[in-house]
């Protein structure tokens, strides 16, 4: 199965040993973008993975490609442009100081750019798959116009879409991003979040209103199934973490597919970089789907354990495999594989 993932390739910069962004006077220098990290993490997964986007006609561009084709990433549909790099500042968060992120992307070569001419449908016509967040139509007009244009696209085309509606609240108000981000969710085949998305029950309340951080199985359960009877999607899925300390969380999910909903084991660990956790579930969650012959029940649990494993790894992207995380699903042993 051929994949496509649409989105910003950053530059990150992050103070070393969790040192403070106001007192560090040196910066360690990765590549990261909630698409391309799931276009990573599948290509290190095996899946034949392309990421579309617009890089700066500089070294820094060139860069980009790099590290893409290192782990196997095609990018023969990348657009070179004038412009600025995305940049963002990540403070990692440790014991009891939470990790910090400052974006500094406005006005980057991928929000500015026209994507009027651009003919998506001659683009994602050699591919089975396409991935979109809810970040990209909140960095410009253009944006919400690229994502438009893809989308249906792909929905002509007969394309699987995954959707990760991925608020920001430093990039745009709740309001504005449910109400741009819903318009696209009758295109959708598999929703990976529930927020910010508009969904209805009869007298026109938000089936969602009183939903916690920690909800119920019979609370998802309820809301799953009202997705599903509104938009009529293959698979929905959403995490619930529970924050112990800057440096320790658990994780589990909620998975519905068939008309039926489950939920995943609960996973604890210890975290060496939390940035790209969601990224590997939806890579995770989208690799077993891919898989025809897996039971529900291992899709969830590889999805969360895909998650988990991301957390032991610096950088934006999970560059690791399906054994790994088959491990970690299963309980495997901790020891030195040797």
């Amino acid at each position: 199965m051929k994949f496509i993932a649409i989105g910003e390739l950053m530059l990150r910069l992050s103070p070393p040993n969790y040192e403070k962004i106001v007192t560090t006077h040196n910066f360690i220098v990765n590549y990261g973008g909630a698409e391309a990290n799931v276009a990573v993490s599948l290509a290190n997964l095996g899946v034949d993975s392309t990421f579309f986007t617009v890089l700066p006609n500089t070294d820094l561009g060139k860069s980009c490609i790099n590290y893409l084709k290192a782990n196997d990433v095609h990018t023969k549909h990348i657009i070179k442009s004038d412009g600025r790099m995305g940049l963002y500042y990540l403070e990692e968060g440790v014991s009891v100081r939470p990790s910090q992120v400052i974006y500094d992307r406005g006005s980057s070569a991928f929000a500015e750019y026209d994507y009027k001419d651009v003919d998506f449908e001659n683009i994602l016509k050699d591919y089975d798959w396409l991935h979109l967040s809810g970040i990209t139509p909140a960095l410009s007009y253009n944006c919400r116009r690229l994502i438009d244009k893809a989308i249906k696209a792909a929905k002509k085309l007969g394309l699987t879409v995954s959707f990760d509606p991925n608020f920001r609240s430093t990039l745009w108000s709740f309001e504005t991003a449910r109400d741009v981000l819903s318009r696209y969710l009758p295109y959708v085949d598999v929703l990976i979040g529930i927020e910010p998305i508009h969904v209805y029950n009869a007298d026109g309340t938000d089936v969602k209103d009183g939903l916690t951080m920690d909800p119920s199985f019979e609370d998802m359960d309820r809301v799953f199934k009202a997705i599903d009877e509104q938009y009529h999607m293959k698979a929905i899925a959403r995490t619930v973490r529970y924050v112990h300390s800057g440096s320790n969380n658990s994780l589990k999910a909620f998975y519905y597919a068939d008309g039926k909903t489950y939920e995943s084991k609960t996973l604890n660990f210890e975290i060496v970089d939390r940035v790209g956790g969601g990224d590997a579930f939806s890579s995770g969650l989208i690799y077993a789907l891919m898989q025809n012959d897996w039971k529900h029940e291992d899709i969830v649990n590889f999805a969360v354990a895909s998650s988990v494993m991301k957390h032991a790894i610096r950088g934006d992207t999970n560059i690791t495999s399906v054994d790994q995380i088959k491990r970690l699903m299963n309980n495997a042993s901790f020891d030195v594989q040797r």
